[in-house]
């Protein structure tokens, strides 16, 4: 007879975790918005500049981001790591204010502090997930990353709205101490989780040898080599698309700073939707087919943003009713596609894979700021955004060909204890 499980909103540890993502992620949401709108108003940066500003903080994730899968498979105690990340990029974003009130802050100390952050930001991610495979049962790992998802949904909501508001009162470079503050806040309610560390832990066997090992997983896995290869799409252009959009806002359609982050509210408006109903469509559909249904919504909100014209009010209707849409689909995917890989994952590699798949998507970002500045700077603001439109596109020509089509089955099908599970390994094969 097995025991109940304590419903995740009874769990201490649980709540703890989820409040520093919540407190984390909203101080983030502000500094997204902030951070471009004082390189672009404050400092008057170019769009290579932007470019460079955008990719300076996912260039982490190619620089160090294979090691710190292994390294989080290595050690037993994950915790004190991620409450060091969060202190250090507190600091990082604390120093934004300071620059700008002593007559310092330039463009260089912008991509310093955002390269600072985004180092940090991967090594707390990739230990992350082994951590929170500590804290919560494996029955309710989709409930808790649905979870996190509505932490991000809520941020999204909240935070351009914020930071509009706090740009107006404060300025754009002021308004990033709100960012400052939340990691450290982070830090705090990190440090009071109880829940011992028990998690797997790999022999060092040298890191090269153990990246490979996580490399060679991904490869070789049809189903999470696909997820892979769609979050790369979507990223790539989607940093691309980040990179523009502040400028092609305040200069092509004239929106002032408070409606900036429409896009960002309204995303996340829809996240918060798919953040409630993934669980439920998991369990009633299956999580390979709401992957393949969700991802049939990504290029709607490249090609709303990229249409966006006429009046302040109808630019604003047409990009927050797109990207509610879209966020609504861009949750739920996140949450089946961290769900398959947890379940996919073998055992004691984890953190491996986690940390590749994060290398892959999150690193091709840095190359998509680079790609926007670019394409802004050779087409201009808008074909750019239609080019990204149109290669978006491609992320479902990418899951749909993939092995998790072909295993696409009812819930009903992969519960029964008859079913065949994935192989680990899929010759004829081929993503927040």
């Amino acid at each position: 007879m097995t025991t109940p499980l304590i419903p995740l909103r009874r769990q201490r540890d649980y709540r703890l975790l989820w409040s520093a993502r919540a407190v984390s992620e909203t101080g983030s949401e502000v500094a997204r918005l902030a951070v471009p709108l004082t390189a672009a108003v404050a400092l008057d940066a170019s769009p290579m500049q932007m470019g460079v500003l955008a990719a300076a903080s996912t260039f982490p994730f190619l620089l160090v981001g294979l090691p710190s899968g292994a390294m989080a498979d290595r050690v037993a105690r994950r915790r004190p790591v991620m409450v060091a990340c969060e202190l250090v990029a507190g600091l990082a974003a604390l120093s934004v204010p300071l620059a700008w009130l002593a007559g310092m802050l330039t463009i260089p100390w912008l991509i310093t502090v955002a390269f600072a952050i985004g180092l940090c930001t991967v090594v707390f991610r990739t230990f992350n997930m082994p951590h929170l495979a500590t804290v919560v049962a494996e029955p309710q790992r989709t409930a808790a990353l649905a979870g996190f998802q509505s932490v991000y949904s809520i941020a999204q909501m909240g935070g351009p709205g914020l930071a509009g508001l706090l740009v107006a009162l404060l300025t754009a470079p002021v308004a990033v101490v709100v960012n400052a503050v939340s990691f450290l806040v982070s830090a705090v309610c990190l440090r009071g989780i109880r829940t011992p560390e028990n998690g797997t832990t790999a022999k060092g066997r040298g890191l090269g040898r153990e990246v490979g090992e996580g490399l060679r997983v991904l490869m070789n896995h049809g189903v999470l080599r696909a997820l892979c290869v769609t979050g790369m799409i979507v990223n790539v252009l989607g940093a691309a698309e980040m990179a523009l959009y502040v400028l092609f806002a305040v200069n092509v359609l004239g929106l002032p700073a408070p409606l900036v982050g429409v896009a960002a509210i309204g995303f996340g408006v829809g996240g918060l939707i798919g953040a409630a109903i993934a669980a439920r469509l998991a369990g009633r559909f299956g999580e390979n087919r709401v992957l393949l249904g969700s991802v049939l919504f990504c290029p709607l909100g490249f090609a709303a943003t990229a249409a966006a014209s006429g009046p302040i009010w109808l630019v604003c209707c047409q990009i927050a009713i797109a990207e509610v849409i879209t966020g609504a689909a861009i949750v739920c995917y996140s949450v089946c596609a961290g769900s398959v890989t947890m379940r996919e994952a073998p055992a004691g590699l984890l953190g491996r894979v986690n940390a590749t798949t994060s290398f892959a998507t999150q690193g091709v970002m840095a190359l998509g700021g680079v790609l926007g500045g670019v394409l802004g700077q050779v087409f201009g603001l808008r074909p750019a955004l239609w080019i990204c439109a149109a290669g978006s596109l491609l992320c479902i020509v990418s899951l749909w060909l993939s092995p998790i089509r072909r295993g696409a089955r009812p819930a009903a099908a992969e519960d029964s204890p008859n079913a065949v599970p994935p192989p680990l390994s899929d010759p004829a094969a081929s993503h927040t």
